[in-house]
Parts: structure tokens; C-alpha cells; sequence
């Protein structure tokens, strides 16, 4: 049928052809046809049945030359119209562009001989044929319209164009048949023609040379980025990536051997280009919403906007409360927001790929089914011996040719969907980070940060993922029906058995992958729950080791893991099943399908074409109904995303309408009559304020905690919701926020924030910052590195660099929001003389100071006191004591309280201070909910990160001048780093290839006797795979045999068995293997999670110290995670992929041996493409991952700081910054697409090279093969190019993931602090007297750091109270690490009570000492977890411990009393609290020896002197050691030791040491302490 559609359409065209020429009458050419037809009938076709192939001359000259030409004509005018638009300058003449001109002007005059020929020859004879002159001309003009474009694309990147080549390549096609024909007339009659003959062979040549030089690509001056300039070859290719590729094969790659990627992917011109859509439909959507809201209104205008009960207080935390009982409640009135403008606009922005991509699947869709017909023709063709050879070589041929089509357009179509995913993840990206920057207070406050990190990288990445697959909405739909369509013309309404089965398995797997998601929910809540404590553990790992507490987290842990591998376990077995269905759909098919077939009527015989045919079929349909449930699913996943993305990015923007940037007035700043808030359904905040300030006041603003400070500075910077009135600002504002926000990076770029480095400038901001002496103690000084967040700073340093960072920046304005109060009373004094006040840096400039700090008020010219929003009074100081107004009263009672320091004691740490955006209301006015929100603090977790490094012994020369020096060598910039000024080590990126060991590690951790199993398993099912394909063949072989009339019913029921029987054989052996191997894999997990556990916890301090908490975290989560759910599917995928191969192989070898020699060059090829290509994948895919991080974190840091980046007006500058990140990442993500692409090009030439020489070698061994042979090796050969580009990609998987085995087999070889446990045990009751002597003691932090203990030598008695003081960084927190063994020593001894420290087990140690450390840690449990985590003391005991530590009130008012949980980190309790806590753990341990850690530093002054009572009454029979920062709680000590630069440098009782000068007297001076009685406050 297939061919006899072909010649009529041939017949048809060629008459018509001629009949132009010859000026035939129709009716004479339609008598022809019908004799044609005929014959056709009788014999089949006079074409087909040459013993030749070859077309009628006439044909070749007409039909095949305009078949070319037309093409050309065609889309010449649309290319020279789109080159003439896009154009960009003109590049210079380059050797390629004359070489093709030139041999166009050849192809010119050959045609013009030819034409001068033909009118030759006509002047002799009367019967020339019109073609012999028509087509030179054709030619001469063609010719001239392709020196024209060749010149037109000097004004092009690219040089080749694509449609050009095209043309060449048709040209030489359709030429290849007269070319032939010519040789053999010019063989059989050497005279014939031998001028028109010579002619053509000479443009025949010049046409395959042009086509090679268009094969190379041309570099242009315009871009050096090859994929830009790849000619059309290449690019269907992908051969301009060879460079990459061979670079990544060499060495590993690096960002700098990475191509950029084209300007129009670039994220700027994207962007830009998506945001002009983005606004006009943002716009009709919101009016949609006006026209919804309207509605609404309309429809029940009774209903208003609930507002909060008037009177509450008016706070930011009654507003995070409501946020929070909002979300409890989970209202079913979700706010409504402009909705579905984001997939037009996306749409809008990027139809030109989408409908090239459109076009290019459709093209392959229907040669798809082109390959089962070829087939069908094969079978028939070797099954009938009278059919001519060529007939076999030309099906061979055109098979190879259509698979090679549909590679190309496969290919190309995937590489257009994935950079369109790719530009769509990087539009978003940018979107939402831009948005972030202009979103309203109101819009941000309903996400977190870790929500709109989320909408960045989760949201953008289903979005890029969906993109890809998009296509496969409507082409799968289109295969299915393509399919049945087909099947239906081989076997009829049988085959309705079959593609039914396979819709019924449908929703069999839709309940399975249900069911599979819940069970997968179930375990991500595990997981969080085992991260949690992960995370936990980490961050309170030194409380762990301080009281020896390891084992019961330990256990802790494995318990949640123990339910989550449980889980696994379920979840493994259930997709086991799911593999089980999908491996036996196929098979069940044939077998239902063939069955029915024959049983329906006695007549169906199946034969070699039916069965092999289907089965081609069947394998095309199994793709499209596995997939078609799958996208569905992530279109819906997809569209929540786009939800969220709508609602972010159409939120409101900051209104900023109500402040007033003028140039000249006489106010620099003046609120008038204003009222803000900061929620429209709450009261305002700030009240109708009156404020003029002039250019170069100091203005204070005082007031209660919760008054409104923070928020009257955030109404000025534009930050809150205007009610009326409105602010006038002149000039520019540089802010100080009361919680500093401080950048990654070093000191230097956080003080310069994108301003130009002026050295003397800079100097003096050091200098009036106080940061010179904090420098000299960082290694590196100002180059030194800072974590995120400021973590290895304490938090005066911090609020110092961002005040730095402010009075660096030439601002008109400063808003400094209470800067001082994270700094010592010392530092903050010459702070305010040297920056803020009269006399400082800042003098001249208008400067806004809040503050709490009353002793710098008298300097000031203005106070400003608010209270409750408004202003209660403003005028100078001396005005407001004369009022003695609410002022002067609050100066009374707070001048009684003050401490003996002369600093304000109420308030004398930030942390207590206002909340994130400043109003705190006291603990009584609000609900208990509210106390756990409010004490939402940073986790104080300084680590020892600030201490560690400094290293005193340097000699403190003049650090300016260190630094000057620095400065001019900062050229050498390069110049090695400083012995810890990198904290955090780099992460180690390994690079190469995955060191065997690691798969062997795996291995031994799934279990030999399992592999073995496992792999013969899948062995067994590739034999029985085997067995059924023979066995097919077999059943169609019986056609030949018996005809329909007497098929023996036994002999068909045999066949229909046992097909069945190897079928199942195939499902069971499956099945088997994947069971077992979820086991193993399951076993492996849990060895491999239980070592690395064991093995962090029993890590060293120090390893805490440099290695980020993410890092380890990370370990625990993704590395885990892939080891529990990717690796082992990657592997399983691996193995059947494999055995899948090697049957395909054996099964086309066993017809024909002389395949095996074929075999062998294919196999170097593919294994040599696979080493290359898994190199650099591998390596794009780590660039990949590392080069997206910083693209969250940078954005988190934004959103954390926006504030600060707004006031400064610094957004435009993040901008930047933020696309240069996506733009890096974009160009990892960019080359590892195209890797993809180009393994697969080449993968599939392998693959088609098999089919092309398995139908050759059938086609040539004909005589000795049947047709049902012929059918079961190229219906398996066809489908393994789709599993040789499986195996690379599977491969390439398991190297990727098996990195995960490699980074937990690092941190399982962390080296581990000394046993806790030792054979030398000390005795039961040690120590019992509690009597400590250290002998030269020294001490380092890190191997690379000088000592920070320098030989101490004291004997501290039994029962003696011992107070130690010392400036920071003296090394007073490094003597209680010494004792816990936290440090080793590096020289002396420390004995208690007889025993060498050293020579004990750490927890026989640790077990026996007791501290109250200086940060409270709590974990989250119970309270009674928390007292005692080991079950070992009885209720009676606990109570009695929470009384002693004035907690038993509290504890009795909960309502779980002892088994209320605590928070995260203790957030539900105040911080007074958890140092309670921590003391009630030290009541209960009791043990002879108690060291206090500045335990009292966040404390209020009450709580301070109920934990002194309590340690005077409860220890007085034990030896403390207290760690001071206010000297009055240690007057009362036996002695005090005094510590610098870690030496003691006084030892004695405070009276001793009062009454000589030295280093303690004037300690005490400073704090206002003359005697020892003078510390009662």
C-alpha cells in the first residue's frame, strides 16, 4: 500500500512535468496513468521492478532540480528580510566568504555554458527539449540569488546560514539520481552527451565542496562565544562544544574555561525583555481584581475589614502575633491577588522557541512512525526471494537516513526546551529578587525569608522543570493515537485488548504513586524532624561535651532514623511494584494482544510482519503513556507555583509617595502632622508628629521601650504605611540599624559598601570606630573574612563595622538607630566623642541618634522624648530638666538604678533591647504566644569563632601603621593569607574521577552475597528476554508452515503458553532483584548514616569551630537523602540498562556472526564519547551546584538587610551583583545542557550506525535468512539508541552521586578527640575535695595558631571561690575549656585531686565537673530532658533543683509542669530563664567543682543576684571558678586572678590586689569600685 501511494504521487508529478514540456494533451496523460495503474496492479510497478534503481531521465531533470530550487525561492525573501532587521556592523572579508563566492561564480558560469550549449545544439535540430534551456536559466538566476545572500551574511554573527545548507544538501540529493543515470548512459554509449554530462559533473563537484566549507564554522569580531557562530553542521551537531568537552577530558574544568552564554540569554536583556509583558498584563490583572473586589462589595456591602481591638497595644509583635494566629487558623479567605498574567507574560516573552521546538517534535512525532513501516517493507522484502536487491539496500538506507532526521530533531528540539526552562528559572529568579527589593513592609511580613528563597529556588526550578517537558502534553497524545491507528492496520479490533490493559495499569500506578507520595510526606516529616535535632545538636555540641551528654542524643537520633529507614523500607517495596508493573506491561500486551488475535478467528495466522511490526509499535507507546501521567502531575505541582509566584511578584510596592526628597529648604528633615503604620487594618504607630530638624543638629531620641523610636526612624526611611501627613527630607541618608547587618565578605568591603577606597578617609573611620584593636586581633585584619551573618564577630564588633560602614558613605543625613548599645560603657564613649558627637567625624551633618545611653544626653542639642507614637516633649537638655516634665521623672528613677559603671545597666545589652523592628512590650502585656515570638533572638552562638583566632602574642605596633603598610602592599595583594584569617575552610570540591574505593566503600556496605544475587537476577531476566524474542520468532515462523484453514489448536495454545510463561519469567526475576536490593540499599543507609553520627560526635571543638554547621547539616540531609532514595534507583537503572544492551547485541548477533566484527569499532567509539563526556558533565554538574548557592545566599542576605540597602539607595547596585550570580550560574547550567546534547548527537549516530548495519548485513546475507529473523533483530535494534543514551546518562548519574558516598566517607574519617572512655578510671567519688593545680599550662586553639595559654602556673584549694577578670581576649574562657578538655594541652598539666586530667577518659572528665556556661543552650524536648537527659535522677530531685534555681513557680504554672516542651533553642522561655535553667542543672549535678562562664551577662540585675545567692548557698562546699565581665559580682571571691594576653599577671584576694596599682586597681577604677564593700548596688 505504502508504495503504491508513492508511485502514483511519482507518476503523477513526473507527467505532469512533462506534459509542461512537451505540450502533451491532459487526456493523453490521464489514458497513460490508467495503463500505469494497471500495470501497477498486474505486476508490482514497473519502478519497483527494475533490476535497477533508477527514475526516467526526464523525472531527474525536472521534478528533482525545482525540488531544491523552490525551497530556495521560497524562504530566500523571508532570510534576507529577518538579515536586514537584525543586522548588526559589518564584519570584515574572511578566506571562507571568498572561497564560496568564488565557487558560486564557477557554478554561474558552468550554467551559462550550459545555457550557450543548449541554443548551440538548437540551431542544428528542431526537437531540443524546452528543460534545456529552462533550468540554466533557473540556475544562472539561483546562482546570483545565492552570491546575494552569501553577502548579506557579512552583517550576521553567524556566517553559515542554516537554509543555505539545507539547499546544498537537497541539491546534492536530488542531483544523486541523474548523476547515476549519466554514468551509466556515458558506460553503455560513451558518445551520449558527453558535454551536458561533463557540465553537470563539475557543478556536481563545486556543490560538495561548497557544502564542506559551509560545514566549518566562521569566527566573527562581533562574538567569541562559538555557539553564536557555529555553522548549521555544527549546531545540529553540537561540534562547536568539542573544545569544552576535550578541555574537561584534560583537566577539570573551572568557571573560566566555561562559555558565556549569548547576550539574548543573558539575564539583563531576558529580563528586560519579559518585564515590558510583565507590566501591561500585571496591569489588566489588577484591574480584574478592582472589577472581582467590586463585585464583592456589591454583594455584601455590610462587610468591613476586621480590625484588631483598638486599645492592644500598638506593637510589631501584636502584629507578628496576629500573623501567626492568622496562619493557625488556616482561613479558607485567603487575600486575593492579580491572577494568571505570569504564564501569558512568560508566554508573550518567549513564542519564538516555544513554536520552533513545537515544530521540530512534530517532525519527529511522525517519522517516529516511518521506522515500523520501513520494517514491515524489510520483513516482506526478505521473505520474498524474487525481489530485487536494491529494493534492500535503498529500505536500509532510508531507514538509517529517517532515524538520523529524528535524531537531529530530537536533539535540537530538547536543547530549545531546556535553555527555554533555563531562561524561564532565570527570568524568575531575577523577578522575584527585583520585586524583593520594592515589596511593601505589609507584602513582606507574610513571607519569610525561608519563603522567598523558596519562591527562588524551588518555585522557578518546578517552573524550568515543566518547561521541558511541555511538549509532551499534546505529543503524547498525538503518539497514542498515531499508535492505535497503526496496530489497528496490523492485527484490527485485537488490539483493543492490549491498549486497553495498558489504560487499566494506568490507574493501578496512579494509586501506587499516591500512595508513594504519602509515604514520602510521612518521611520528609521524619527527616525534618532527625535534621532538627541534627541541627540542634550541632549548634549546642559544646554543651554536649561540657556535661558528656553525647550518647543520649545519640540515641535520640537513631531512634527518628530507625522510623524513617522503616518508612524507606515501605516505600521501596511499593515502587518495586510500580517497576514490576511497567517492566510487564509490555510483555502482558504482546502476549494479550497476540492471543486475542488468533483466537478470534481461525484465520489470523501471525506472521513475521504482524507480530514484529506491533511490537516496533508497542515500544513507541509505552513512552508516551508512562509519561503522560507524569507531566500532568507536574503541570499541577507547577501551576501552585505559579500561584505563589503571581502573588509575590503582583504584591504592592513600598509606597514611599509620603516622603518628600527636596533639595534646598531650611529643615533637613521635617515630619509634618505624619501618622504611619505598619499594618492598614491596625491603629497608626506613630501619631501625628511635629518635628523640624535643621542641617547639622544631633538629635536624640529617648523614650520607653516600645515608645516608637525604631519606628519613627523607619517612617523617615520610608519603611512604613502612611496614614497622612508627610515627611520632607534634604539630601542623602546613610542608616545604622539597631541590629547590625553585616555582609559575607571581608571588613574592607563592608565598611567601603561600593564606594571608592580613600585611604585617609578610611583610617580615620577605623580609627573613630574603635576597630583598630579588634583588627589587630583578627588574623588578616580588615581583609579578614566574616561569615554570614556576622558569626565570627561578637556583637560590638559587628555594630561598630556597621556604623562604620555608615560614617564612611559622604550621606547628608544619619539615622543611627542605638548604636551604642552593644559596646562596652569604654567603647561606646569614644565612640560618641569621635563619630556622633559635637567633635566627632559626623560633626557638621545631621545626625538622628536613638539611645538609651542617658549620660551622652547633655551633649546633644536636641532631645526628642516619645512615648506611646507620639511626642511627648523635645527641646535640649537643660529645657527638659527645667520642665521637669515626664523627662526629668524618668531621669530621677533611672539615676537611683544605675550601676556603679556609670553606664545604664537596664539595658545594657541589645539583645534585650527592642525587638527586630524596635518595640518590645514588656513581658506582662502580652499573652504567653507572643513571649515565645519576641524572644526570637539570633542564635547567640559566637562559638568560639571570635576567640579562636585571636592570637595575642603579636606585639601591638601602632596598627595604623600595620595597616598603612598592608595598603601599599595591596597590590601583592595575592600574597599569601595570614595564619587564620580564613575561618571557614573552603568546602572541598573533589574534582576527577570518584576514586574506586568509594564504590567498593558502597558496596561492602550493601554486601557481597547481595550484589551476587541481585546481579544474577537481572542476568536470568535478560536470558528469559532472550527466550521470548526466539520463541516469537519461532510462532511467526509457523505461518509459512500451516496456513489459517488448518492451524492445529494445541499448536497454538503451546505457543501462546509458553510466550506467557517467558514473560512472566521476565517479571518475576525483576522483581526479585529490585526486592532485594531495597533491602541492601536500605542496610547500607543505616551502616553508613550510624558510623557518620557516631564519628561527628566524638569530632574535636576545633572541628566545630572551622567547619560551618550548614556544612555538616549538609551531610546529614542531601548526602544522606542520596544514599537513601537516588543512588540505589541510579544503580538498579544502571545494571538493567546494561544487561538490556548485551541482550540486544547477542540477539543480533545470532543471525548474523559477522555482526561481532561491526561490534567492535561502535564499541570504542561509544565508550570513548562516555569517557569524555562523564569528565566534564561531572564537573559542570559540582560548578553547577557551587555557583547556585551563592545566588540564595546573597538573596537571603538582601532580604535580611533591605532596610539598610534602601536607605542608602544601594539597590541598583544588588541588582547588578544578583545578575552576575544568576549569570555565572547560567553559564554552568548553559554548558551542561549542551554536554547532554552533544553525548546524545553522538549517542544516537552509534545507535543508528547499529540499526543501518544490522538491516545492511540482513539485507546482504537475504538468502539465508526468513523474514520472522529479519524481524527480531531490527525491532530490538531500533529500540537500544534510546538505552545506549540511558546507560551513558545512568553512568554519568552514579558518578554524580556516588559523591555523596565520597563526602560522608570524609566527615566518617574526621579524626576524633581522645576516647571517652579509658581503662584508667578514676575513682567513684572523685574529686572529692575539688582541689585544681595547673603546672605551666599552655595552650593553642589550632595547630596553625600561637599559644593562647602561656604557661599558667596556681594551685586553687579545696572549697576556694576563684573570680578571673581580664580584658577580652586575655584567654579567661580558654582556662574552663582547658579543664573540660575542650582544648588539649600543648605543654603542662592540670591535675585535680591527684589525677592527671590527661590521663582519663573525656567523659569520666567531663562527667564529674559542672558549668553554667555563658550562652544558655537548651534543646527542644521536654523541660525535664532538658535537666537531665538520662533519666538518672527522680522527680523529687528535679523539683527540688528548680526551687534552688527560682524556677519552681514558674514550672508549677505550665501546664505539662516538668514535661512542657521547650522550642528550638529555648525560644519559648526569656533568656533569664534559660539561665536559670542552666544553673538548675548545675544544682542537680552537684559536683565538687562549678566554673561560671560570665553566666550572668544577659541577665537583668534581679536574676543576677538570685543566681549569686543560690551558688553562695548551694556551693559553698565547692571550688568556683567564676569568668567575669562586671567586676561586682566576684568581690566577694577568696581570690582573683588576673589574665593578659594568657599570663596570670596578678594573683590574690580584691582587698590585696585594691590596694596596689596595677592592672585589677584600675580595672576597678574604671567601674567605679573603690573598696570591696562598694559593690552592693
Amino acid at each position: 500500500m505504502h508504495s503504491f501511494s508513492l508511485l502514483v504521487i511519482s507518476v503523477i508529478v513526473a507527467k505532469f512535468g512533462l506534459c509542461f514540456f512537451h505540450g502533451e494533451r491532459l487526456s493523453q496523460f490521464s489514458v497513460e496513468l490508467t495503463d500505469k495503474l494497471a500495470k501497477f496492479n498486474d505486476k508490482n510497478s514497473s519502478l519497483l521492478d527494475r533490476p535497477d534503481a533508477d527514475l526516467p531521465l526526464c523525472f531527474e531533470q525536472t521534478v528533482l532540480v525545482w525540488i531544491p530550487l523552490g525551497f530556495l525561492w521560497l524562504l530566500a525573501p523571508w532570510q534576507l528580510f529577518s538579515v536586514y532587521r537584525s543586522r548588526t556592523k559589518r564584519s570584515s572579508l574572511t578566506k571562507f566568504y571568498l572561497a564560496k563566492q568564488v565557487l558560486v561564480l564557477f557554478l554561474l558560469i558552468v550554467a551559462a555554458i550550459d545555457l550557450a550549449l543548449a541554443l548551440t545544439e538548437d540551431s542544428g535540430q528542431a526537437t531540443i527539449t524546452p528543460v534545456r534551456y529552462t533550468n540554466p536559466i533557473l540556475y544562472i538566476c539561483t546562482w546570483l540569488l545565492v552570491l546575494v545572500i552569501q553577502h548579506s551574511r557579512l552583517w550576521c554573527i553567524q556566517k553559515n546560514s542554516w537554509f543555505l545548507s539545507l539547499f546544498w544538501i537537497l541539491s546534492i540529493l536530488c542531483g544523486t539520481f541523474q548523476f547515476q543515470t549519466l554514468i551509466r548512459a556515458l558506460l553503455q554509449d560513451s558518445k551520449s552527451n558527453m558535454a551536458y554530462s561533463c557540465l553537470f559533473f563539475v557543478s556536481y563537484g563545486f556543490q560538495i565542496i561548497i557544502l564542506i566549507l559551509s560545514a566549518f564554522s566562521e569566527p566573527s569580531d562581533l562574538s567569541n562565544n562559538p555557539s553564536s557562530t557555529a555553522s548549521f553542521l555544527s549546531s545540529i551537531t553540537f561540534s562547536w562544544f568539542d573544545s569544552t568537552v576535550l578541555k574537561g577530558y584534560k583537566h577539570p574544568l573551572t568557571l573560566e574555561d566555561i562559555l558565556d552564554v549569548d547576550e539574548g540569554l543573558q539575564t539583563k536583556s531576558v529580563v528586560s525583555k519579559f518585564e515590558s509583558f510583565m507590566t501591561k498584563d500585571l496591569q489588566k490583572a489588577k484591574q480584574a481584581l478592582q472589577r472581582r473586589r467590586q463585585k464583592k462589595s456589591q454583594r455584601n456591602p455590610d462587610a468591613t475589614l476586621h480590625g484588631l481591638d483598638k486599645n492592644q497595644s500598638q506593637s510589631q509583635d501584636v502584629l507578628v502575633l496576629e500573623e501567626a494566629k492568622k496562619k493557625k487558623k488556616k482561613s479558607g479567605t485567603t487575600k486575593d491577588y492579580p491572577k494568571s498574567w505570569l504564564i501569558k507574560s512568560l508566554f508573550k516573552t518567549f513564542y519564538v522557541v516555544i513554536l520552533k521546538s513545537f515544530i521540530l517534535k512534530l517532525i519527529h512525532d511522525i517519522l517516529l512512525f516511518l521506522n515500523p513501516q520501513i520494517l514491515k517493507f524489510l520483513i516482506a522484502f526478505v521473505s520474498d526471494p524474487n525481489t530485487y536487491a536494491w529494493l534492500g539496500y535503498g529500505s536500509a538506507i532510508l531507514m538509517f537516513a529517517v532515524t538520523l532526521i529524528q535524531s537531529f530533531c530530537l536533539q535540537y528540539y530538547f536543547q530549545l526546551c531546556f535553555l527555554l526552562g533555563m531562561s524561564v528559572r532565570t527570568t524568575l529568579m531575577a523577578s522575584v529578587y527585583k520585586k524583593a527589593l520594592s515589596l511593601s513592609n505589609l507584602a513582606r511580613r507574610q513571607y519569610t525569608i525561608g519563603e522567598t528563597v523558596n519562591l527562588m529556588s524551588v518555585d522557578s526550578q518546578k517552573l524550568m522543570d515543566v518547561t521541558n517537558y511541555m511538549h509532551l502534553v499534546w505529543s503524547s497524545v498525538l503518539q497514542i493515537a498515531l499508535s492505535i491507528f497503526f496496530l489497528w492496520r496490523e492485527l484490527g479490533p485485537s488490539v483493543l485488548a492490549g491498549v486497553g490493559l495498558m489504560i487499566l495499569l494506568i490507574p493501578v500506578n496512579a494509586v501506587l504513586a499516591t500512595k508513594n507520595r504519602k509515604i514520602q510526606v510521612q518521611n520528609m516529616k521524619y527527616k525534618d524532624r532527625r535534621l532538627k535535632t541534627m541541627n540542634e545538636i550541632l549548634n549546642g555540641i559544646k554543651i554536649l561535651k561540657y556535661f558528656a551528654w553525647e550518647p543520649s542524643f545519640k540515641d535520640q537520633v537513631h531512634g527518628l532514623r530507625k522510623k524513617e529507614l522503616k518508612n524507606l523500607l515501605l516505600y521501596g517495596q511499593l515502587q518495586t511494584l510500580m517497576v514490576f508493573f511497567l517492566q510487564l506491561t509490555p510483555i502482558l500486551v504482546s502476549v494479550i494482544t497476540f492471543s486475542v488475535y488468533v483466537m478470534v478467528d481461525s484465520n489470523n495466522v501471525l506472521n513475521a510482519e504482524k507480530a514484529f511490526t506491533s511490537i516496533t509499535l508497542f515500544n513507541v507507546l509505552r513512552f508516551p503513556l508512562t509519561m503522560l501521567p507524569m507531566v500532568t502531575s507536574s503541570m499541577l505541582q507547577a501551576s501552585v507555583s505559579v500561584e505563589r509566584l503571581e502573588k509575590y511578584l503582583g504584591g504592592d510596592d513600598l509606597d514611599t509617595s509620603a516622603i518628600c526628597h527636596v533639595r534646598n529648604s531650611d529643615k533637613a528633615v521635617q515630619f509634618s502632622d505624619a501618622s504611619f503604620t505598619w499594618d492598614r487594618d491596625l491603629d497608626a504607630t506613630i501619631r501625628d508628629v511635629n518635628l523640624d530638624i535643621k542641617p547639622g543638629q544631633l538629635v536624640a531620641v529617648v523614650g520607653t521601650v516600645g515608645s516608637g523610636k525604631s519606628s519613627l526612624i523607619a517612617a523617615m526611611l520610608g519603611e512604613m504605611e502612611n496614614v497622612h501627613g508627610h515627611i520632607t527630607i534634604q539630601g542623602t541618608t546613610a542608616y545604622v540599624p539597631q541590629q547590625s547587618w553585616i555582609q559575607n565578605g571581608t571588613i574592607k568591603d563592608n565598611i567601603l559598601f561600593g564606594s571608592e577606597f580613600n585611604e585617609k578617609k578610611y583610617q580615620q573611620v577605623l580609627e573613630a570606630c574603635a576597630l583598630l584593636p579588634d583588627l589587630e586581633i583578627l588574623p588578616g585584619g580588615d581583609m579578614a573574612e566574616i561569615g554570614e551573618k556576622g558569626i565570627n564577630l561578637s556583637g560590638g564588633q559587628k555594630q561598630r563595622v556597621s556604623l562604620a560602614r555608615a560614617t564612611y558613605q559622604n550621606s547628608d543625613i544619619y539615622i543611627l538607630d542605638d548604636p551604642l548599645s552593644a559596646v562596652d560603657a569604654h567603647v561606646g564613649k569614644h565612640i560618641f566623642n569621635k563619630v556622633v558627637g559635637p567633635n566627632g567625624l559626623l560633626r557638621g551633618k545631621t545626625r538622628i541618634l536613638v539611645t538609651h545611653s542617658i549620660h551622652f544626653l547633655p551633649q546633644v542639642d536636641e532631645i526628642v522624648v516619645l512615648g506611646n507614637g507620639t511626642i511627648l516633649e523635645k527641646g535640649s537638655y537643660q529645657d527638659l530638666l527645667s520642665k521637669k516634665g515626664v523627662f526629668a521623672k524618668n531621669l530621677k528613677t533611672f539615676m537611683k538604678h544605675s550601676g556603679p559603671e556609670g553606664e545604664a545597666t537596664v539595658n545594657d545589652d541589645s539583645e534585650e533591647d527592642d525587638d527586630e523592628c524596635g518595640l518590645m512590650p514588656t513581658m506582662e502585656e502580652i499573652p504567653e504566644d507572643a513571649a515565645s515570638l519576641t524572644m526570637k533572638r539570633e542564635n547567640s552562638l559566637r562559638r568560639t569563632l571570635s576567640r579562636s583566632s585571636r592570637s595575642s602574642g603579636r606585639h601591638r605596633k601602632s596598627l595604623k601603621n600595620s595597616l598603612k603598610i598592608k595598603n601599599v602592599n595591596a597590590l601583592k595583594e595575592k600574597e599569601e593569607l595570614v595564619k587564620g584569617q580564613k575561618l571557614i575552610k573552603k568546602e572541598f570540591v573533589e574534582t576527577g574521577k570518584v576514586k574506586f574505593s568509594i564504590y567498593l566503600k558502597y558496596l561492602q556496605s550493601i554486601g557481597w552475597y547481595s550484589i551476587v544475587f541481585i546481579i544474577f537476577s537481572y542476568a536470568l531476566n535478560s536470558v528469559a528476554f532472550i527466550g521470548s524474542n526466539l520463541w516469537l520468532s519461532a510462532w511467526t515462523s509457523d505461518s509459512q508452515t500451516f496456513n489459517g484453514t488448518n492451524y492445529p489448536a494445541s499448536q497454538r495454545d503451546m505457543r501462546i503458553g509458553v510466550f506467557g510463561a517467558l514473560g512472566l519469567a521476565q517479571g518475576i526475576f525483576v522483581l526479585s532483584a529490585t526486592i532485594w536490593s531495597v533491602y541492601a540499599c536500605n542496610h547500607s543507609s543505616k551502616t553508613l548514616h550510624k558510623q557518620l553520627l557516631t564519628n561527628i560526635l566524638r569530632a574535636p571543638m576545633s572541628f566545630f569551630d572551622t567547619t560551618p554547621t550548614g556544612r555538616i547539616v549538609n551531610r546529614f540531609a542531601g548526602d544522606i537523602s542520596t544514599v537513601d532514595d537516588i543512588l540505589p534507583q541510579t544503580l538498579r537503572s544502571w545494571v538493567m540498562c546494561f544487561f538490556g544492551i548485551i541482550s540486544t547485541l547477542v540477539m543480533i548477533c545470532m543471525p548474523t556472526p559477522i555482526f561481532a566484527v561491526i561490534i567492535i569499532p561502535l564499541g570504542i567509539i561509544y565508550v570513548s564519547v562516555q569517557m569524555f563526556y562523564v569528565a566534564t558533565s561531572r564537573q559542570l554538574r559540582r560548578l553547577d551546584s557551587v555557583t547556585r548557592s551563592p545566588i540564595y545566599s546573597h538573596f537571603s542576605e538582601t532580604v535580611s538587610g533591605l532596610p539598610v540597602i534602601r536607605a542608602f539607595e544601594h539597590q541598583q547596585r544588588f541588582l547588578t551583583n544578583s545578575e552576575g550570580r544568576i549569570d555565572t550560574n547560567q553559564k554552568c547550567v548553559f554548558s551542561w545542557i549542551t554536554s547532554n546534547r552533544w553525548l546524545a548527537v553522538r549517542l544516537e549516530l552509534v545507535g543508528n550506525l547499529i540499526v543501518f548495519c544490522s538491516a545492511l548485513l540482513l539485507v546482504i546475507y537475504k538468502n539465508s535468512l526468513t523474514g520472522d529473523t529479519v524481524g527480531f533483530v531490527l525491532s530490538n535494534a531500533l529500540n537500544i539508541t534510546q538505552t545506549l543514551n540511558w546507560l551513558v546518562r545512568m553512568t554519568s548519574e552514579a558518578e554524580t552521586n556516588i559523591v555523596a558516598v565520597e563526602r560522608i566517607n570524609e566527615y566518617i574519617h574526621v579524626e576524633s578527640e581522645a576516647p571517652w572512655v579509658t581503662d584508667k578510671r578514676p575513682p567513684a567519688d572523685w574529686p572529692s575535695k575539688g582541689e585544681i593545680q595547673f603546672n605551666n599550662y599552655q595552650v593553642r586553639y589550632r595547630p596553625e595558631l600561637d599559644l593562647v595559654l602561656r604557661g599558667i602556673t596556681c594551685h586553687i584549694k579545696s572549697t576556694e571561690k576563684i573570680g578571673v577578670v581580664g580584658r577580652t581576649g586575655a584567654g579567661k574562657s580558654s582556662l574552663t575549656n582547658c579543664l573540660f578538655r575542650i582544648l588539649e594541652s600543648a605543654g603542662g598539666q592540670i591535675i585535680v585531686d591527684g589525677v592527671d586530667i590527661a590521663s582519663i577518659g573525656l567523659h569520666d572528665l567531663r562527667g564529674k565537673l559542672t558549668i553554667i556556661p555563658q550562652d544558655p543552650i537548651l534543646f527542644s524536648g521536654s523541660l525535664r530532658m532538658n535537666l537531665d537527659p538520662f533519666n538518672k535522677y527522680s522527680d523529687e530531685e528535679i523539683w527540688k533543683a528548680l526551687e534552688l534555681a527560682h524556677l519552681k513557680s514558674f514550672v508549677e504554672g505550665l501546664q505539662l509542669g516538668l514535661y512542657h516542651e521547650v522550642a528550638e533553642g529555648g525560644d519559648n522561655l526569656s533568656i533569664g530563664q534559660r539561665q536559670l535553667l542552666c544553673l538548675g542543672r548545675a544544682v542537680l549535678r552537684k559536683s565538687k567543682i562549678l566554673i561560671l562562664d560570665e553566666a550572668t551577662a544577659a541577665v537583668d540585675l534581679g536574676t543576677d543576684s538570685l543566681i549569686q545567692t543560690t551558688i553562695r548557698n548551694e556551693f559553698s562546699d565547692c571550688t568556683v571558678i567564676t569568668i567575669a565581665h562586671r567586676l561586682h559580682t566576684i568581690m566577694d571571691s577568696d581570690k582573683i586572678m588576673v589574665l593578659d594576653s594568657g599570663k596570670i599577671v596578678e594573683y590574690g584576694s580584691p582587698e590585696e590586689l585594691l590596694s596596689r596599682t596595677g592592672p585589677f586597681y584600675s580595672m576597678a577604677k574604671e567601674a567605679g569600685i573603690e573598696n570591696v564593700n562598694n559593690t552592693e548596688l
